[in-house]
């Protein structure tokens, strides 16, 4: 009985998966390739879902919400949190960087592939062109389908028939997560295709001489998560640990599949759960995929030092301030563009014209594995940022048993018999 309740779950699939992917990697690479298609479909099915979900979640949150300027309110707010909090992850990445020296390692013993220098210079001319913030928004649906859907929300809430209409769109975006909620049990098997692939793609030895490097990532975006994070919900009496053990199918989705995106519907509906309201689910996760990149942020301001100390570049204080406020802007365009990490890192390198682009390539053979953490800590991220927003604006209500000690105590004891 416990067995069959055991492959029911959702989570131990995912990790079994998991661990399977790594063993075939490591004793048939070849095959562990082919299963590549695993990932990235259960990964395009997700997509299909997204700028639905978000449509109808934002119009159904907005019309359903009579204070229209409560709206305005949250959006300043969501962006002006994204704001600070990203600037503080790009600190972090730059002072742990600085002080770590990831970069100082033996040249010889890099593992560079042939077939990289290609990528490598293909993404540097695209940094090197920079952005165009035109083409970035036309390209970005998640963007575009947030501000469709903030202005139909609208033209709903100012109708007559509004009583008539939301309904309508709330039976729909149940609907939506009711067939997302069986899509979701694909998971294991998107899981098992993306890590089958890193491992039989790379290898495990092609990954030593960078792991500084990537032992750097991976420490600063765990203190990041349970001491900046961490101390952030604890301000607003929640816990981190909590918060961590709900979304755990979650991150071990993100884990697998290496996209962030392949959660995005399951967090919104687990936010809610935790008694976040649907408005506000609605516009702050939207936005913060595009607005709040974290583990992103983290990587970027890391990465650019990192190839600093490579080349043996010295940076001053200044210079190093100058990196802050360059990441400050590039790193908004982190998202929506494909191989947006190494665009924007080549971006950045260019406007500071002391660091080698061409320092790209020795990235190539382990941005894969830490786009893992990259997308992890980018989904927890903006789940506090949900989290945050709504307690805020007095829009949570503690689910029964999550709420604090005190009011707890205060619920029992309603239920508990008047002495006489």
């Amino acid at each position: 009985m416990r067995i069959g309740r055991l492959f029911g779950n959702l989570t131990f699939l995912v990790l079994l998966a998991l661990a399977a992917a790594v063993l075939l990697g490591i004793f048939d690479p070849a095959l562990a390739v082919r299963t590549e298609w695993l990932g990235t479909t259960f990964v395009d099915v997700i997509k299909v879902f997204i700028p639905f979900i978000i449509f109808f979640t934002i119009v159904s949150g907005i019309s359903g919400m009579s204070n229209l300027k409560k709206v305005g309110r949250i959006g300043i707010k969501s962006l002006l949190y994204f704001e600070i909090v990203t600037t503080l992850s790009l600190t972090i990445g730059i002072l742990v960087a600085y002080f770590l020296q990831p970069g100082r390692l033996d040249k010889q013993g890099l593992f560079v592939q042939n077939t990289a220098k290609n990528d490598a210079a293909r993404y540097a001319r695209q940094g090197a062109a920079g952005f165009d913030w035109g083409k970035f928004f036309i390209h970005n649906l998640t963007l575009q389908v947030l501000i469709l859907a903030i202005i139909a929300g609208i033209v709903i809430s100012l109708n007559r028939r509004r009583e008539k209409i939301v309904p309508y769109v709330d039976l729909i975006a149940r609907f939506l997560f009711r067939l997302l909620k069986y899509v979701m049990w694909l998971a294991p098997l998107g899981a098992f295709g993306g890590m089958a692939y890193t491992i039989g793609k790379f290898g495990i030895r092609s990954l030593l001489p960078l792991g500084k490097l990537m032992l750097s990532v991976y420490c600063t975006m765990i203190i990041f998560v349970f001491v900046v994070l961490g101390l952030i919900l604890r301000y607003y009496r929640l816990n981190i640990w909590t918060y961590l053990r709900r979304i755990k199918e979650e991150i071990l989705i993100v884990l697998g599949t290496s996209s962030s995106e392949a959660a995005l519907p399951s967090l919104m509906l687990k936010l809610e759960q935790m008694g976040c309201s649907k408005p506000v689910v609605g516009l702050v996760v939207p936005t913060g995929y595009s607005f709040n990149l974290d583990g992103t942020s983290i990587y970027l301001s890391m990465a650019t030092l990192f190839l600093a100390q490579l080349y043996n570049v010295p940076l001053s204080k200044g210079e190093m301030i100058s990196i802050l406020g360059i990441l400050m802007v590039t790193s908004k365009g982190a998202a929506g563009v494909t191989g947006s990490g190494f665009i924007v890192l080549a971006s950045t390198l260019t406007a500071i014209q002391k660091i080698p682009v061409e320092g790209l390539v020795f990235l190539l053979a382990v941005d894969k594995f830490m786009s893992e953490a990259r997308a992890i800590t980018n989904i927890i991220g903006n789940g506090v940022a949900t989290l945050v927003i709504a307690k805020s604006e007095g829009e949570y209500a503690f689910p029964p048993g999550s709420e604090p000690l005190p009011a707890r105590r205060v619920r029992q004891n309603l239920r508990r018999p008047m002495r006489k």
